[in-house]
C-alpha cells in the first residue's frame, strides 16, 4: 500500500524553503537546491557569530593603538602599564573612550606611564 508523506513532508519542506527566501533563483524556489543552501548559510551563520566576536577585537585593538601612538606609546606598552597598575578596563571601553573622549585617555595614558 502507497503512504502519502502528507503534513509533514510539507510543513518540512515549508521550513526550508521559508528560511530560504530572499536567495537568489532556484536557490530559494526549488526544495532540493534550496535544501543545500540553507544548510550552508546555517553552518556560516554559526561560524560567523564566533568570528564576529574576533573582528571586533581586532577592531578595539587598532583603535586603542591608533589613540595610543597620538600619546607617544603603543598598544602593548599601555596594556602592559595599564595591566601593572591593575587599571581593569575592558578593550571594548577603551576604545571608545579613545574615540569619544579623547581627554580623558590622555589623562589614563599620563596616569599609567612614567613619562
Amino acid at each position: 500500500m502507497r503512504v502519502k508523506r502528507g503534513f509533514k513532508a510539507r510543513r518540512r519542506r515549508k521550513k526550508v524553503l521559508n528560511r530560504a527566501s530572499g536567495f537568489y533563483s532556484a536557490n530559494s524556489r526549488s526544495f532540493s537546491i534550496a535544501a543545500e543552501k540553507v544548510d550552508r548559510a546555517m553552518a556560516y551563520e554559526y561560524r560567523d557569530r564566533r568570528v564576529k566576536k574576533r573582528e571586533f577585537r581586532k577592531l578595539w585593538t587598532q583603535r586603542i593603538n591608533a589613540a595610543a601612538r597620538l600619546n607617544g606609546t603603543t598598544y602593548s606598552r599601555l596594556m602592559g602599564a595599564l595591566k601593572k597598575a591593575n587599571i581593569d578596563i575592558d578593550r571594548k571601553v577603551l576604545s571608545d573612550m579613545a574615540i569619544q573622549d579623547k581627554a580623558g585617555f590622555t589623562a589614563l595614558v599620563h596616569k599609567v606611564l612614567p613619562s
